[in-house]
């Protein structure tokens, strides 16, 4: 049986897949190995410093035993991800013993050489000079120059067939349980022009599907002093539109030119799908929480974003248990869920991080109180999620294929599911000819939860 998708997978609906390494080193190679954590931001970091390094010719090693090091790529956002970090560096340690560490949690290194003194060398997020610096002085670089020195690839850590195409790092808003700012600093925008020339690259060597990433997607390019128009991200996704793979976007912030994004979608050289954070629905939560939106408005927007583009697939995440969060606070969530009719989402139970404002704030939420309400939460998402694809039934639709296992069935994903966050397509059925990465049209014949079946 294929795997059916549990939507969320866990309380963190911000990770990125597991990296897949599938090259193996040449005997005699100095060789890295590498643990990626967190979200798909820092994915994209991970596979940088590997192309790097891989330039450089250092061999990749998918295990720690086959490693002359390890680089630990951390996450710091919740008090659990940076638990999973430490424990992740401590298995790095026991296995290889050669460890560098960097990501977010990187951004306080006495954090970790109190738990893992051993460590080689700690650096911060998006630090890839020290990070290249560190391997340098762990293990020096011995390339053979007939083979290891040709100009690299990009390495990649996710399926030949999707790449994430970050655009930007850092945020300017001061959300009071976020430390991503702290960590990761304010907004940069990567230049169109390096990111246009990237998003080429991949698409030439093979890419089906492009997954624009970043903090704040839609606030793209506006740190520039000196720009020509006022929303970047609009040009920036009619030209990656362009380039005739799948585009899909998020982390996009509900502001009002988002709605000039959604005619892009109708064309279709935007994929309709939007990811946005909402985070919760009742004003006076938003605002404990400094959040740059105001639910009223929102479900408006969403009516206008269906108006222009009826097959529009919209997700988002939510906090549950906030600060101050009251049963009644919570049921205007529910009803608000009710209204807008999102058709994926994800939850996560309010957390203190070290270091984020919220922690200071009264009227802290009890931990069987967070959970009930994320129960009912999810709830009410799952039935939502179910009559969405139960409608989708009899409909034709392009589906991507992501896996085919030794029996023939073919997990894919459609326009509205993005990789391993959201759910799948399987067709069980005359797969012979398929391949991975091959795009195909497909009729729905049965819906569940959050999976699809169908035939070709």
């Amino acid at each position: 049986m294929p795997r059916m998708s549990q939507n969320p997978p866990s309380l963190r609906p911000d990770l990125a897949p597991s990296a897949r390494i599938t090259e193996a080193p040449r005997a005699g190679q100095p060789t890295i190995g590498m643990v990626s954590l967190g979200c798909p931001k820092a994915l994209v970091d991970s596979e940088r410093i590997l192309t790097r390094l891989r330039a450089e010719g250092y061999g990749i090693s998918p295990d720690y035993s086959g490693a002359d090091a390890v680089i630990v790529n951390t996450c710091g956002f919740l008090d659990s991800a940076k638990a999973e970090s430490l424990d992740a560096i401590g298995e790095a340690l026991n296995e290889n013993g050669r460890v560098i560490v960097t990501g977010c949690l990187g951004a306080e290194p006495e954090y970790i050489t109190g738990a893992h003194p051993k460590v080689l060398a700690v650096t911060g997020p998006h630090q890839y000079e020290q990070v290249l610096d560190a391997v340098h002085a762990a293990v020096p670089p011995d390339p053979d120059p007939f083979i290891d020195l040709l100009p690299a690839s990009g390495v990649k850590l996710t399926p030949r067939h999707y790449s994430y195409l970050k655009i930007s790092e850092g945020c300017n808003h001061k959300c009071k349980f976020c430390i991503i700012p702290d960590m990761r600093g304010l907004l940069t925008s990567r230049p169109a022009k390096a990111v246009l020339r990237e998003a080429e690259k991949l698409v030439e060597s093979g890419v089906r599907e492009l997954l624009v990433i970043s903090q704040d997607t839609s606030a793209y390019g506006t740190d520039w002093k000196d720009r020509d128009e006022k929303f970047p991200i609009l040009s920036l996704a009619r030209d990656l539109g362009s380039l005739g793979a799948w585009v899909r976007m998020h982390y996009v912030y509900p502001y009002p030119h988002v709605r000039e994004l959604i005619p892009l979608m109708a064309e279709g050289l935007v994929l309709p799908y939007l990811d946005i954070p909402f985070q919760h629905a009742h004003p006076d939560t938003l605002k404990r929480m400094a959040r740059p939106a105001a639910a009223a408005r929102t479900l408006d927007e969403i009516a206008a974003w269906r108006d222009i583009c009826p097959d529009i697939t919209l997700r988002s995440t939510f906090i549950v248990g906030y600060p101050g969060e009251t049963e009644d606070e919570f049921q205007t969530l529910l009803d608000w869920m009710d209204e807008a009719q999102l058709d994926r989402v994800g939850c996560f139970q309010y957390e203190n991080i070290d270091g984020a404002r919220s922690n200071a704030l009264p009227d802290h939420v009890a931990d069987e109180v967070k959970q009930e309400r994320w129960d009912r939460f999810m709830e009410k998402a799952q039935a939502i999620s179910e009559a969405k694809l139960a409608a989708k039934v009899g409909q034709r639709m392009d589906v991507i294929v992501e896996d085919i296992d030794e029996d023939g069935i073919a997990t894919c994903r459609t326009k509205a599911d993005a990789p391993e966050i959201d759910g799948n397509l399987f067709i069980d059925d005359g797969t012979e000819g398929l391949s991975v990465g091959d795009i195909v049209s497909v009729e729905v014949d049965e819906a569940g939860e959050y999976d699809l079946w169908g035939r070709l």
